[in-house]
């Protein structure tokens, strides 16, 4: 898939490459849409599961956690660069479902609770949506080139220092 695209993903070459039947593979799959809606379910679950393993360390300080979660995401994204080339069919069938979204952003909720605790509701709200979005908004632009390790640890920390800086402006108001 990733090195053929979306347009030569094809519910008998996924059988194939599994080496089952059409038929079987049509037992838990019913259409090329249900496998790619589980792709993309499963790689958000993979996603959340990174974003709650480095959020909820109360080891760590929260901008320290910031750091390592902007890395870790934005290497991620450079890495599943051309999966989610193909995955992009199955996005707009996955954006709405209650799962797709729903533990990440109570994750992202609790941490902003941590991270501005003087701070309102609306304040955080604000603050962890432009965070989230701009994250997953510039992570899927810079990877959408191949990039050197080097390059993503730069870009990460600068993106970490920019985020460090808002959060500090807002707990001083």
């Amino acid at each position: 898939m990733t090195k053929e695209g979306a347009q030569r993903f094809t519910t008998a070459r996924v059988a194939e490459k599994a080496g089952v039947s059409v038929g079987s593979l049509y037992q838990y799959f019913p259409n090329k849409a249900s496998i790619l809606f589980r792709l993309q379910s499963d790689e958000w679950r993979q996603t959340t599961r990174l974003l709650r393993g480095i959020l909820e360390d109360a080891t760590r300080p929260p901008l320290d956690r910031l750091r390592s979660l902007v890395y870790a995401f934005i290497r991620s994204e450079c890495e599943e660069a051309a999966v989610r080339v193909a995955l992009s069919d199955a996005a707009p069938l996955c954006r709405d479902a209650p799962e797709a979204r729903a533990s990440g952003e109570r994750i992202a909720e609790a941490f902003m609770r941590e991270a501005l605790p003087k701070t309102s509701d609306a304040v955080r709200a604000t603050a962890g949506d432009l965070i989230t979005t701009t994250l997953s908004t510039v992570g899927k632009d810079f990877s959408e080139s191949p990039r050197a390790p080097a390059e993503i640890a730069t870009y990460a920390d600068a993106m970490a220092d920019m985020f460090g800086a808002y959060l500090k402006s807002l707990g001083k108001r």
